[in-house]
């Protein structure tokens, strides 16, 4: 028999919630090293030690940078049980196209139908360039700002556990449609990855024709440095697990990157007309990622104890209920507030990658939060849609990022520079401000740079 679910359930007029959620968001940051204890044995068995993952990744980015296809050929082979060589690494042209044809016509048109909504999106959130015309003295400046796509770019894709075509979509199609012309996606060698006709079959259909197959550290490693056949990018982006994140952290600098995410996360913000089966769901739907967080917050007493009747019956009907029902025992919660604005409080304290602010009138709530990555609004809006089919990416902001950091979008393929032109008039117009800073600041070749002009 199974026991009752032993999810946290905290009452903010008897407790302080808000111990927990500093210890939540620490637990669900790369801080927290969550990783299997299957991940941890493997460390084991390739180093000889039980090093931390930060120690693995170190290792690992470093021994590529230095050995370049080799190393990662070699911990492809010792920690994904798979033996590629140079040849075969690359997924082939026939591959892919092989793919599309085995892809059922029902999975292309959806692929098609998200591809076209993720576009419409970003290339109405895409910026334009700025020109300001002023003048200085009897001169005139002209000021532009220019915005360019980046010339490559690397996008990781997981396929551990599960096979994941949405995050093709929501990585590629925003870099695409910021012009981005060389996309080079990495996916581990598993029937879930680089093996998996559904995955290969949405590179195929948007138009990627780089994949490769590789995961963990060493593919942001070979991604970062470049290796023999895999030319070095200038950000890699995409999601993965804590040695993902770890290697994305450890080579930014060399490149740009996303983010450094962790679990996935979802908070409900839920009033009295909140459904608990619809509540139950949501909180599944992002705890069956295992690891995954699922946290309610609600103010009317009354739907704490039917969420956690309508999660017992849930998840003993669905497949991933038992990876779930431990996710929700390790990183949920079920919080009852004191008061709408204590719900938003808290809200904005573990800044969730997901919210769902489940009321009749979200946009009242919405007012009234700061920091989550996205934000979905009323009863019949649950988080699946945002992972797969709305348009915005579902590459968003965890562990408690939202406080600073912004979700995937088409912007982040962007470099922007300025353009600064003057004329003599208005360079003499503006030379008297430059000595004045110049002098304060001590640097006399500045001022001298605009007196060599004016003489």
């Amino acid at each position: 028999m199974i026991p009752p679910l032993a999810i946290t359930t905290i009452d903010c007029r008897q407790s302080d919630a808000r111990g927990l959620f500093r210890q939540l968001r620490d637990k669900l940051s790369p801080r927290g090293d969550v990783v299997s204890e299957a991940g941890r044995q493997r460390t084991i068995e390739l180093f000889g030690e039980p090093l931390s993952p930060r120690e693995v990744v170190r290792r690992i980015c470093d021994d590529v940078r230095n050995r370049g296809l080799d190393a990662v050929l070699h911990y492809t082979s010792r920690l994904d049980r798979r033996d590629l060589t140079p040849e075969t690494i690359r997924v082939t042209p026939e591959e892919l196209a092989s793919a599309g044809r085995q892809a059922s016509p029902e999975f292309l048109a959806t692929i098609r139908q998200i591809r076209d909504n993720i576009a419409a999106f970003q290339r109405a959130i895409l910026p334009h360039d700025a020109r300001v015309v002023r003048s200085a003295g009897s001169g005139t400046v002209e000021l532009r700002q220019r915005h360019l796509p980046m010339k490559r770019v690397g996008i990781c894709v997981p396929g551990g556990a599960a096979a994941y075509p949405s995050t093709v979509l929501m990585t590629a199609v925003p870099a695409m449609t910021a012009g981005v012309r060389e996309i080079a996606i990495v996916v581990p060698p598993t029937p879930f990855g680089g093996y998996n006709i559904d995955m290969l079959a949405t590179c195929h259909e948007i138009g990627v024709t780089e994949v490769y197959r590789v995961g963990g550290a060493q593919a942001v490693a070979a991604l970062a440095y470049g290796v023999e056949g895999i030319a070095r990018v200038d950000k890699i982006v995409g999601p993965g697990n804590l040695f993902v994140a770890l290697a994305k952290q450890h080579v930014f600098g060399d490149v740009d990157i996303d983010s450094i995410a962790g679990p996935s996360e979802v908070i409900v913000l839920a009033d009295r007309t909140a459904r608990p089966e619809f509540v139950a769901a949501d909180l599944i739907s992002q705890a069956e990622h295992s690891p995954g967080s699922g946290v309610l917050i609600t103010w009317h007493e009354p739907l704490i104890a039917a969420v956690l009747q309508a999660l017992e019956q849930q998840l003993a009907q669905l497949s991933r209920g038992d990876l779930a029902r431990q996710s929700l025992e390790d990183y949920g919660a079920l919080i009852l507030a004191r008061s709408a604005v204590e719900a938003a409080e808290l809200t904005d304290l573990l800044a969730p990658e997901h919210l769902h602010i489940s009321m009749d009138d979200p946009e009242v709530m919405l007012n009234q939060i700061q920091n989550a990555g996205a934000i979905f609004l009323g009863h019949y809006t649950p988080v699946a849609l945002g992972d797969y089919i709305a348009g915005p990416s579902h590459v968003l902001p965890t562990g408690g990022t939202a406080r600073f950091a912004n979700g995937l979008a088409a912007t982040d393929f962007l470099k922007r520079s300025s353009v600064i032109q003057y004329d003599a008039a208005a360079l003499n117009g503006d030379a008297p401000h430059v000595r004045l800073m110049a002098e304060k600041e001590g640097l006399t070749a500045h001022s001298a740079s605009v007196d060599i002009r004016l003489k």
